[in-house]
C-alpha cells in the first residue's frame, strides 16, 4: 500500500497528505472528508481500506492512527449543504477544507477517487484509493469513524430509523422507516424523494 507514497517520498516529499471521504450515499447526514500526514517512520499494523475492516477493527486503529499522525483534520457538509449545491460540490468543499486545514501543509495530496483544483500542493486523484495507499486508507478509517459516532448520536434523537444500524444508508428498514414517520431534520431531501 506504499506505491504512491514512495513515488513521492523518492521526488523528496515527505509532507504526503491522503484524503477520503464517507457518505456521499446515504439517505441521511453528513458526508465527512478526513484529511491525514501520517508518519513513514511508525506504520501501523492492519490499516486497510475502512469497508474492508470491521467496526471494532476500524475503532482499534483510530487512536494508533490519530497519535502517530504528524496532522489530521477534519472536514463535513451537512444535509442541508448537500441539498442546496448538490453531493459532488459538497464533498469538493470538504476535501478542501480539510487539506488546507492541516498543520503544516502537505506537498502532496493524494486523494481518493475525486480530482480538485486550486489546492496548495501537488495532488493526484486515485481510484480505490483507499485500498491501494496507506495515506488514503488511514484518512478512510478516521472519516468512517467519525461519522459512524455522529450517526449514532443522531439514532437517539430520531430512533425510528435504525441510524445506529444503517448510519442513513438506504437500507429496507431506512425506507420502511421514512415512508411510516416521514423525514427526520437530518434526511438529504433530494436525496429521499422518490420514496417519500
Amino acid at each position: 500500500m506504499f506505491e504512491y507514497e514512495k513515488k513521492y517520498i523518492d521526488l523528496g516529499h515527505t509532507l504526503i497528505a491522503g484524503a477520503d471521504e464517507v457518505g456521499r450515499g446515504p439517505l441521511a447526514g453528513c458526508v465527512t472528508v478526513c484529511a491525514i500526514i501520517p508518519s513513514f517512520t511508525k506504520i501501523i499494523d492492519g490499516v486497510n481500506d475502512s469497508k474492508k475492516l470491521s467496526d471494532k477493527k476500524r475503532r482499534a486503529l483510530y487512536p494508533y492512527i490519530i497519535e502517530n499522525a504528524i496532522a489530521v483534520n477534519i472536514a463535513t457538509r451537512s444535509e442541508k449543504i448537500i441539498d442546496e449545491i448538490n453531493i459532488l460540490r459538497a464533498t469538493e468543499q470538504a476535501f478542501t477544507e480539510a487539506l488546507n486545514g492541516l498543520n503544516p501543509l502537505p506537498t502532496v495530496a493524494l486523494l481518493d477517487a475525486v480530482k480538485l483544483r486550486g489546492l496548495p500542493c501537488i495532488s493526484e486523484s486515485i481510484i480505490h484509493g483507499d485500498a491501494l495507499s496507506y495515506s488514503v486508507a488511514c484518512a478512510s478509517i478516521v472519516a468512517k469513524v467519525t461519522r459512524d459516532d455522529y450517526m449514532r448520536t443522531a439514532a437517539e434523537l430520531y430512533p425510528e430509523y435504525g441510524f445506529e444500524r444503517n448510519m442513513g444508508y438506504g437500507t429496507a428498514e431506512h425506507i420502511a422507516a421514512l415512508k411510516k414517520y416521514g423525514p427526520c431534520p437530518i434526511h438529504r431531501r433530494s436525496f429521499i424523494k422518490n420514496f417519500i
